[in-house]
């Protein structure tokens, strides 16, 4: 069982027709606290939205603030833009765990930890809240980074928008384990199991103008997103 699995919160979110999970009914799963565990681990969403009938996905990192996930841009951005007006949007967070190798081509799979969610996004107008958006943004990146970084500036914050999407009508689904091959082709004698996948950080590299008396701060050592 994954590390994202243990000790789940059962509070649910509202099952709806756009959440509910029609293929493999049973790798869904609609608990809170899991959905917001896989959000807090990624670092890029995807956001799909229609403008004038031309579909759009565009990726962009995003921070939770409890039960409202936010994303932010330029004032200019066609998507921050279009997304303010109310339209519908859905936001997927995917974390790839492994390469699932089967003995046949069609059971060949991925494990995976996934969130979609629906709904619309609100500007955010009051400054101080667009502070505690950013400090999100920041924190769920590299967490310590916020209180060392000099913060935005007013000309900063007015160039700059944030939207928040409340997390209500969202869900998870999950891929854990080994193939799921037919009873009959496990006698193949072709080899079969998981390559697992990880995102890891490597040894950080220094800015060629940093003061050389500033060190690696604490937080940056043995940087991980689980």
């Amino acid at each position: 069982m994954s590390s994202l699995e243990h000790e789940i919160d059962q509070e649910k979110l509202s099952l709806t027709q756009r959440t509910k999970i029609g293929r493999m009914p049973s790798r869904g799963h609609y608990e809170r606290e899991l959905v917001y565990q896989i959000l807090d681990e990624g670092l890029v969403c995807h956001i799909g939205f229609t403008v004038d009938g031309q579909p759009f996905v565009i990726p962009t990192a995003y921070g939770r603030v409890g039960d409202r996930l936010y994303i932010h841009g330029s004032t200019a951005s066609r998507m921050m833009r279009s997304l303010a007006q109310g339209i519908e949007v859905c936001v997927t967070v995917t974390l790839l765990d492994g390469l699932v190798l089967a003995r046949t081509a069609f059971h060949h799979s991925m494990n995976y930890h996934s969130v979609v969610i629906f709904g619309t996004a609100t500007k955010v107008q009051d400054e101080a809240q667009k502070l505690e958006a950013l400090e999100a943004f920041t924190e769920h990146i590299v967490p310590g980074r916020w209180a060392q970084v000099r913060q935005p500036n007013h000309q900063e914050l007015q160039v700059t928008s944030v939207l928040e999407l409340p997390l209500h009508e969202a869900s998870a689904k999950v891929r854990t384990g080994p193939p799921n091959d037919e009873e009959q082709d496990y006698s193949i004698p072709v080899w079969a199991g998981v390559i697992p996948l990880e995102l890891t950080a490597s040894t950080p590299i220094a800015d060629s103008r940093l003061q050389k008396e500033i060190i690696l701060p604490s937080y940056l050592h043995n940087y991980t997103r689980k």
